[in-house]
């Protein structure tokens, strides 16, 4: 998925006003990282000091920040990423989405007739009516490795019912059902995304989900991409939408006449996708959604030992996504930072997105730190979509991560293999929603259901505590349903259970 950020160069990064020149408080000795954190935000600086001083840029791409001390204010404003106009895109999605509720499948032809520039005859198709996708043998094999991966780390989520005593008597337990019918938006836009359609698909087909409709742009000539269709017959997608943007959300969530309605909608999306998930959610479409989302983003912690060419190449991995993508580089000591640059212009000329990926590199910035504890704590208030730790000591920083939505640790972990392969999922919280937000996982395609039995005795030992509660709440039928039923016990019902 993909989170935004927009920094601005004059004395801060990204955006921020202004900042005091004091020293860095230095790490308490003989503790671990985690206590240094602790001890360091229970001092002057509450949630801990960063101040971004501004350098002069020594190439156009990357703009370089020294960290020394912030202020809590100071640190709010450097890791804000700016604002979208939730208002104004509204006023466009809004009357869009009204009129698929009203108009059905003749408003999403319209739509994307307009927006799209493609005309097509069918809008939703049970996908067994689709003919089988031609694709070359390596790209087939490809998918396959990819969908076995991610199959492997998904079912592995699947979990046996838990069942707790809680006293005699008492016995609860949490059980999995899977979502009727789900909804996954695979984005056309710039670049074919069969990655996604795998992301998606598979956990839903997992969880058992009956209905699993998939929804993406259709190409000029009406269908949609081989590619997205292999992976979603794979997955065992039911029916494909063919339609993009707000006019596919819609109709995901009201229903059309052939379309069917969903009860979550996931996946990556534009704004105006975001805020037609946003605003159905909160609709008498009665539907949810997976996570607010917005452009892509990666925050890459890297040591003196880290090569300029992986650090250019991690960095331009996210920028190429979109202008709007944000890169941040957190540079240790003995990070070697005009390598990197130029690694980062010599990369990016080389890159067909290239122009892209300038336009993302322009608001994108290093920010130098000199400890592991200041590193972590920046990267854990920025919260961002993925998290690259290339360190020699990787997997001992990840005890100290708190806020990401996908962790890629030490050198031979590029980002790009979450993105496509490794098994776990790319759909991820931006914006800095990694706060609060979980990636997609089997657990987004099902909900829990709790259960309770209570044998007599059951009642007999936790009724009177029940009541009791009932009653300082004022709640007298609550009560009774206790009271009544204790009675009866008394009374010789219940037998010998």
């Amino acid at each position: 998925m993909v989170a935004v950020g927009v920094l601005q160069a004059q004395s801060a990064f990204v955006g921020c006003a202004g900042f005091r020149a004091q020293p860095l408080l230095p790490a308490p000795v003989n503790c671990n990282p985690r206590t240094a954190l602790r001890q360091r935000r229970r001092s002057g600086c509450r949630r801990g000091c960063i101040r971004a001083a501004v350098m002069a840029p020594q190439h156009a791409g990357l703009k370089t920040y020294k960290a020394s001390e912030m202020s809590v204010k100071d640190l709010q404003e450097a890791t804000a990423r700016p604002r979208i106009d939730f208002a104004s895109i509204l006023s466009t999605v809004e009357p869009i989405v009204q009129s698929v509720k009203e108009r059905g499948d003749a408003a999403v032809k319209e739509y994307t007739q307009r927006f799209d520039g493609v005309a097509v005859d069918a809008v939703c198709t049970p996908i067994e009516e689709l003919g089988e996708p031609k694709l070359d043998q390596e790209s087939r094999d490809a998918f396959d490795r990819a969908y076995d991966n991610i199959r492997a780390f998904h079912a592995a989520q699947q979990v046996p019912e838990m069942s707790v005593e809680t006293m005699s008597g008492v016995h609860c337990r949490r059980v999995s059902r899977p979502i009727g019918a789900v909804g996954v938006y695979v984005p056309g836009g710039t670049a074919v995304l069969p990655s996604s359609a795998l992301m998606l698909s598979v956990p839903a087909g997992l969880a058992g989900c009956d209905t699993i409709v998939l929804a993406t742009p259709p190409r000029s000539n009406g269908c949609i991409s081989p590619e997205v269709l292999y992976c979603a017959k794979k997955a065992g997608v039911t029916h494909v939408l063919r339609a993009g943007g707000a006019q596919a959300v819609a109709a995901l969530a009201w229903g059309t006449e052939s379309c069917p309605k969903v009860d979550k909608i996931l996946g990556p999306g534009n704004q105006y996708v975001t805020a037609a998930k946003m605003l159905l959610q909160n609709s008498e479409a009665m539907i949810s959604m997976d996570m607010p989302a917005g452009p892509s983003e990666v925050l890459v912690i890297a040591d003196a030992a880290a090569s300029p060419v992986f650090i250019a190449a991690d960095l331009l991995s996210q920028a190429e996504h979109g202008p709007d993508s944000q890169v941040v580089l957190v540079a240790l000591p003995g990070v070697d930072l005009e390598a990197v640059q130029r690694e980062v212009d010599a990369q990016c000329d080389a890159l067909p997105r290239g122009d892209t990926a300038r336009q993302a590199l322009s608001h994108s910035c290093v920010v130098r730190v000199d400890s592991q504890a200041e590193a972590v704590e920046f990267s854990n208030r920025y919260a961002p979509e993925h998290l690259i730790i290339n360190t020699q000591d990787a997997e001992e920083w990840l005890p100290l991560v708190d806020n990401a939505g996908s962790v890629f640790l030490g050198p031979w972990t590029p980002e790009s293999v979450g993105d496509y392969a490794s098994g776990t999922n790319h759909v991820l919280p931006t914006y800095g929603y990694a706060r609060m937000y979980s990636g997609v996982s089997l657990d987004s395609f099902q909900k829990k259901m709790t259960v309770q039995t209570l044998t007599p005795a059951g009642l007999q030992g936790l009724g009177p505590t029940v009541a009791h509660m009932a009653a300082l709440e004022g709640l007298d039928a609550h009560k009774r349903a206790v009271t009544l039923r204790l009675d009866a016990l008394k009374n010789g019902a219940g037998g010998s259970q």
